[in-house]
C-alpha cells in the first residue's frame, strides 16, 4: 500500500468520524430554538438511518476540496458535509421503500421501513431533508449569508427536480421502459452524480473560490460521479450481499439497463482506468495540493463496497 493511499484512508476514517460526531449532536434529543419538540421515534428512525456506519464519501469530498484553498475552517466544511449527508440518506431512506427499490437491507442492517415501519421511514427522509437546509442556514455554520445562500441553490438543484429526485423518477420510469444509452447516462448523472458533483463544487463554494476553480471541481465531481456509478453497476454483478452490504443483482431482476450491462465487464473495469486518469486531469492545475483528491478517485473507481 503506498504512502498517499495510506494517508487517503487515515483522512477517510478521520473526517467520517468528525462527521458522524456533529451528525449524532444534530440528532440529539435537544430542542433547538425555534422547534417545539423532538418525537422520540421519528428521530430514533432518523438516527438509524444516518448513525449506520457509512463511508461518508460525500462529506470528505466537501471537506478536502474546501481543504485545496486557504483560510477555510475544517468544521465549516464538516457541517457541509454533514448537510450533505442528510440529503444523502434521507434519499436512501426513501428509495429503500416498497414502493421504490423495496430493499430489506442497508449498510448491513435492516432499512429504516423494515426496523420501524413505512409511515416513519417517509417522516424521517422528509426530516433529514429539512435537516439539511437547517444546517446550512444555522448560525453555527459560520460562512457569510450569500455563500449561503449560494450553498443553498447548489445543493437544491442537485437533489431535486433536475437532479437526485428527477433521477430516482427516471429510475423507476425505467422498469416499464427501457431507455437508450443516452438515456441512461442522463438517468445515473442524475440519480448518483448530481450530490457527488454537489460534493466537489461545495469545497470550492465554501472558499469562495474563482468562478474557473469552481468549474473545475464541478467537472471532477461530475467525473468521479460517472466512476462512482459504472463501480456500482459492476458491484452489482460481481459483489455477493455481505461484502456490499445491500441486496444484489438488483438491477438484472427488475430488468434495468446499466451502461454495465450493455457494455460487459471489461468495457467497465477500461473504462473507470479513463475516468481515473481524466480526474487526474482536471486536477493537475491544483499539483500537489490535489493528491488527496486523486487518491480518491482511485479509491472510487476500484472500490470493492
Amino acid at each position: 500500500m503506498s504512502e498517499r493511499h495510506q494517508e487517503f484512508l487515515s483522512l477517510l476514517k478521520s473526517n467520517g468520524e468528525a462527521v458522524e460526531t456533529v451528525l449524532a449532536t444534530l440528532l440529539s434529543a435537544d430542542v433547538q430554538p425555534g422547534e417545539i419538540a423532538r418525537p422520540a421515534r421519528l428521530l430514533a428512525a432518523m438516527r438509524h438511518g444516518v448513525l449506520n456506519g457509512g463511508k461518508r464519501l460525500r462529506p470528505f469530498l466537501v471537506i478536502e476540496a474546501a481543504a485545496l484553498f486557504d483560510g477555510v475552517e475544517r468544521e465549516t466544511a464538516v457541517r457541509i458535509g454533514a448537510a450533505l449527508e442528510c440529503i444523502h440518506c434521507y434519499s436512501l431512506v426513501h428509495d429503500d421503500l416498497p414502493a421504490m427499490d423495496d430493499d430489506d437491507l442497508r449498510r448491513g442492517q435492516p432499512t429504516v421501513h423494515i426496523a420501524f415501519d413505512e409511515a416513519a421511514a417517509i417522516l424521517a427522509g422528509d426530516s433529514l431533508l429539512t435537516l439539511a437546509f437547517d444546517i446550512v442556514a444555522s448560525p453555527e455554520t459560520r460562512l457569510p449569508d450569500a455563500t449561503k445562500t449560494a450553498l443553498v441553490l447548489a445543493l437544491s438543484r442537485a437533489a431535486g427536480i433536475g437532479g437526485m429526485a428527477g433521477g430516482q423518477a427516471l429510475d423507476l420510469d425505467a422498469e416499464k421502459t427501457a431507455p437508450d444509452e443516452a438515456g441512461i447516462v442522463t438517468l445515473q448523472a442524475m440519480k448518483t452524480g448530481a450530490l457527488l458533483r454537489f460534493a466537489c463544487e461545495a469545497g470550492a463554494i465554501i472558499a469562495d473560490a474563482s468562478p474557473a476553480d469552481r468549474a473545475t471541481l464541478r467537472r471532477y465531481g461530475e467525473t468521479v460521479g460517472l466512476a462512482f456509478q459504472i463501480a456500482d453497476d459492476l458491484l452489482d454483478l460481481t459483489a455477493d450481499a455481505a461484502t456490499l452490504g445491500k441486496a444484489t443483482g438488483k438491477d438484472a431482476e427488475r430488468g434495468k439497463a446499466t451502461l454495465v450491462a450493455r457494455r460487459g465487464q471489461a468495457w467497465a473495469e477500461d473504462r473507470l482506468q479513463a475516468l481515473v486518469k481524466e480526474a487526474e486531469a482536471l486536477l493537475a492545475p491544483f499539483s500537489h495540493r490535489a493528491g488527496i483528491l486523486v487518491e480518491t478517485a482511485h479509491f472510487i473507481a476500484n472500490r470493492r463496497n
